[in-house]
Order: C-alpha cells, then structure tokens, then sequence
C-alpha cells in the first residue's frame, strides 16, 4: 500500500526506492524531503505502522555530509578525481556489513579449531567471502574489499602460527600472501567490479 500511496498522492515529492521493509526517498530540496517524511509517517499511521526513529533521517547528499546505508551500502557522495567540484554518488559496504563479515572470518578462524587442517579453513573463509563479495563488487567497493583480505590474511596467518607453535609476530614473516594463495584463499580485491567518481563524457 505504501507504494501504490505514495505514487498516487506524492510522486512529485521524490523517489521512492523500497525493498521489503527497508526504503528510501530521493528528493531534490530539504523542503520536499521533509513533507516527504510527513507524507510517510502519516501513510504508515494509517496501515498501523510507525517509522523506526533510530533509523528515520534526512541527509543532504553534498559535500561534507555524512551520506546513508540501504541494503547494505553506504551510499555517499565523492568529489570527481577528473572534475573538481563535481560530485557523484558512490556505495561501499557499510560499517555494519564490514563488522558482519569480519566477525565471521573471526569465527572460521578461531584458536579453539586449531585442530583442524588449515586447508579446511580456507574453504570456510572462501564459502564466506564469495558469497560477501558477490554483493557488494558492484559498486566502489575496492578500498572495504582491500581490508577486508588484509583481515583474512592476518587472521589465517595467525591461525597458522598458534597450530604450528610459533609465537609473537612470526605470522608476518612465515604466512605471506604467496603461502595463503597457495593454500587458495579468496582474493576479494581480484573481483571488485568498480564505479567510477566522474560521468562519462
């Protein structure tokens, strides 16, 4: 019902983009973004909902805001590297979805499994990562996937290291991304599918 309102009665506002329970509204004033937040609030009165107050913002998409998550990426304005003071809008994992995945690279690499066979973790890392990165390589993803495969690598590296009985910060020396390509670890930053920070001409 949301949908068919807000064409019916507020399309003129803006945009509205909505996935399931999750939905933004793209507007070109403060103005219209804010009757555009009334008009929802009081469509969703109506089904008997309220909107999230947590979750509930309106952002100015220019230079110095802070830009907003949907879906999973954090879409944000990026000043072109070919034109100065031209701004394009640009998504990369967000902070929620980096914490996701790093806590479960944790998990596969947990001290506690050091029993197992490291070729063993790799193919659980693998199973996580590709699927992770399906999502999220289109976009501007590059620099979040670059991180990302430096946490793989550490965590592995040190997973290796506690199995081998090695101490301190042998990994560094020992586990080089050489041997963890070996053992056939995931590279994200070999997949990433790039956007680009100026319009084509």
């Amino acid at each position: 019902m949301l949908d068919a309102e807000w064409t019916r009665t507020s399309s003129k506002l803006g945009v509205l983009v909505r996935f399931a329970d999750d939905f933004v509204v793209l507007c070109r004033s403060r103005a219209a973004a804010e009757e555009a937040l009334r008009r929802v609030t009081a469509i969703l009165g109506q089904l008997g909902l309220q909107l999230h107050p947590d979750k509930t913002r309106i952002v100015r998409l220019t230079r110095g805001e802070q830009g907003f998550d949907f879906l999973g990426f954090h879409h944000h304005k990026v000043e072109s590297w070919r034109w100065r003071g031209r701004y394009y809008l640009q998504r990369w994992p967000s902070d929620r979805a980096m914490r996701q995945v790093r806590a479960k690279v944790r998990e596969a690499t947990s001290r506690r499994d050091v029993g197992r066979a490291v070729e063993w973790v790799v193919a659980d890392l693998n199973h996580v990562l590709r699927g992770w990165g399906a999502y999220f390589r289109y976009g501007n993803s590059a620099r979040k996937f670059a991180q990302i495969d430096n946490y793989v690598h550490e965590r592995l590296a040190i997973f290796a290291s506690i199995k081998h009985g090695r101490h301190g910060r042998n990994w560094q020396r020992h586990y080089t991304w050489a041997w963890a390509s070996r053992l056939g670890t995931y590279r994200l930053s070999r997949t990433t599918r790039n956007g680009t920070a100026h319009a084509l001409r």
